[in-house]
């Protein structure tokens, strides 16, 4: 497994995690920053998939 499906991994975790508590505190601008590491951990896992399957290949 690359590094960075890992490293992804815990971006979305880290992310949806920022979203919930700017969900419940009200804060706008804490969920655009959750959805923002969201995708770019989405993104980075992506990455890490692509460069497992050329390894594979």
């Amino acid at each position: 497994m690359d590094k960075d499906r890992i490293a992804g991994t815990a971006k979305v975790a880290a992310g949806k995690i920022k979203q919930t508590v700017g969900k419940i505190t009200g804060d706008a601008k804490l969920r655009a920053d959750g959805t923002a590491e969201v995708v770019g951990g989405r993104v980075q896992n992506a990455v890490g998939g692509i460069k497992d399957a050329l390894k594979d290949a």
